[in-house]
């Protein structure tokens, strides 16, 4: 890739740094690198373009995109600073102007909201995980005050943590959040393997079952890859006030 990227910060905010001239050929890469950032998630996820050139200015909308994506899960916000004047008139154009974009990273982190309450677990590759997942997912529940989530948060837990122990073998991260419209459940794994999504080819198998349940439980639910695996992930509407 042409683009250099450097990633720091904590899980509490993340920044990504860029730099180089960016072209469309670089879009698919710089997409993957920030879907791998929002794997680790972040309470929010900080984008530095103030080393950026743009040879393209298409390539601008892998931003849009990356957003998209964060939207609809981890549920964080993701914020461009620092862009430099060429690149600055183009992000505040009307082809961008759903993208949250700041001169500098204060007006970024001041635009951060507070934290949301998330409970994370490690667990081990074996036969008692999933129990103890469906018994996290309760906990988050009730604890939120949302005991009406507790029937399909806890198969959700219980399949996706299924899936790692009957497949990938590796250890994992079970992790429940709370966003401001869903309830998050993700499992983050050691194996980058897709895990085989459910359709027709599936149904009469063992392998995606889990998924089948998954699918027909959840609001959305999808994959991304990680630094070192993937993260499967869920979210439940959260019931309205």
């Amino acid at each position: 890739m042409a683009i250099e990227y450097e990633v720091t910060g904590t899980t509490s905010e993340l920044t990504v740094r860029l730099s180089g001239a960016l072209h469309l050929t670089d879009v698919s890469d710089v997409h993957t690198y920030l879907l791998k950032a929002l794997a680790e998630q972040p309470e929010a996820l900080l984008v530095d373009v103030s080393a950026l050139t743009v040879d393209q200015p298409l390539s601008l909308a892998v931003f849009t995109a990356a957003s998209r994506q964060a939207a609809r899960w981890p549920g964080i916000p993701v914020l461009v600073y620092g862009a430099q004047p060429p690149v600055h008139a183009l992000l505040t154009g009307p082809a961008y102007h759903r993208l949250p974009v700041f001169a500098g990273v204060e007006a970024a982190r001041a635009a951060v909201g507070a934290t949301l309450p998330a409970l994370s677990e490690e667990l081990l590759p074996v036969t008692g995980a999933p129990r103890h997942a469906r018994d996290v997912a309760t906990e988050a529940c009730l604890r939120w005050d949302l005991p009406g989530l507790v029937a399909p948060a806890s198969l959700i837990a219980n399949e996706l943590v299924s899936n790692v122990v009957d497949h990938a073998h590796t250890m994992m991260t079970l992790r429940v959040s709370l966003r401001p419209r869903y309830l998050n459940i993700a499992v983050r794994d050691g194996s980058p393997a897709e895990p085989l999504r459910p359709g027709p080819a599936v149904a009469g198998l063992n392998r995606g079952r889990g998924l089948l349940l998954v699918d027909a439980s959840a609001h959305a639910w999808g994959w991304m890859p990680s630094a070192d695996g993937k993260v499967v992930w869920a979210s439940l509407a959260r019931p309205r006030d």
